[in-house]
């Protein structure tokens, strides 16, 4: 424990003390259990293996210069997961049991929160699978809900600089009316070849366009798309993207310091004109756009002229952090305090 270098902390897995579950068995959810093992049994036969029945959450607990915890916008996630559940047809976890298990875990490993200027944060993983054993493709009967923590640093190695983003128009990331709006694994799979391509020619991640006509920019890979001009935020609007918390609150923040805020189609070309742009979600907060490279069209959209992080932005991070954190006031209540 005394080893973690809070201030050089990777995005990744670091086992802390307890993990929380609970069980979906004979038509209810049993009660919170605490465990200390990092392993889970199940039968060979369970969905989450063969059929998909696996969903989960993200989301970040943060300590104040008050020395309080606090956990941000957990609701939200708890929503997000019975519209998962919904999705793929498991069984939707209550929204106070969600929120009990969050509480529970970050209590559980307080002493892996990272102290606060060290610019890490204790990422907070709620998974749900179905356990229930089926040879046929139907849903599970029984399921887990775990959660587990880890204290991570910046998703992006770079932190809060501009990246480069590439556009390959070969692979999606998720088809129409399918499961591109739910936080479900099969969506992340579906992106590790491309992303792996993308890393290996330098790339931060793949711009996913839209899988219809690959017209319109989708995903920013694992985060939502926004860019900024004419005092307007801008993000794409698709049924094919999942809904980010990060962006739903940078829209309320946008709005507040007076820009406008738009939620529509945006077309590829649309790069060009963009004055600002960023990859948002839990995991990377904010990345600002470098570039975007269409690799096959060999094309390049210059973002940042002078390769620094935007005005806006920059200003949209810092409040973010800032209300996160605890140094600026909750006007939205938005984080819960441990």
């Amino acid at each position: 424990m005394g080893s973690i270098d809070w201030s050089n902390l990777s995005f990744g897995y670091v086992k802390t003390d307890h993990n929380i579950r609970t069980y979906y068995r004979d038509g209810q959810w049993g009660d919170l259990e605490v465990s200390s093992s990092e392993q889970i049994t199940m039968h060979m036969a369970a969905t989450c293996l063969h059929y998909g029945q696996e969903a989960f959450e993200g989301l970040k607990a943060f300590m104040g210069k008050d020395g309080k915890i606090r956990i941000f916008r957990m609701r939200e996630n708890a929503l997000r997961l019975q519209s998962s559940c919904k999705g793929i047809l498991m069984q939707e976890l209550p929204i106070e049991i969600f929120e009990e298990a969050v509480v529970k875990a970050v209590q559980a490993n307080k002493r892996f929160v990272p102290p606060y200027g060290s610019g890490a944060s204790l990422y907070i993983r709620p998974l749900l699978i179905g356990t229930g054993p089926q040879v046929g493709v139907k849903p599970a009967d029984e399921f887990l809900f775990v959660i587990f923590v880890t204290p991570v640093g910046p998703y992006f190695k770079e932190g809060f600089q501009p990246t480069a983003y590439a556009i390959l128009r070969d692979f999606d990331r998720a088809a129409p009316h399918g499961t591109g709006t739910i936080k479900t694994g099969g969506n992340y799979a579906a992106s590790l070849v491309a992303g792996e391509i993308a890393h290996s020619k330098g790339y931060s991640a793949v711009l996913y366009l839209d899988a219809k006509e690959k017209k319109y920019i989708d995903e920013c890979g694992p985060a939502n798309f926004f860019g900024i001009k004419d005092n307007t935020y801008i993000t794409p609007f698709s049924e094919s993207i999942l809904p980010s918390i990060t962006n739903k609150s940078l829209m309320v923040l946008a709005e507040e310091m007076g820009l406008k805020v738009e939620r529509r189609k945006v077309l590829v070309e649309e790069l060009s004109t963009f004055e600002e742009a960023g990859a948002c979600g839990t995991a990377a907060v904010i990345s600002p756009v470098l570039r975007v490279d269409d690799l096959d069209k060999g094309t390049s959209y210059i973002i940042s002229k002078d390769g620094k992080p935007g005005a806006i932005c920059t200003k949209l991070y810092k409040k973010l952090q800032a209300i996160q954190l605890g140094d600026e006031a909750d006007s939205h209540q938005w984080v819960t305090i441990v």
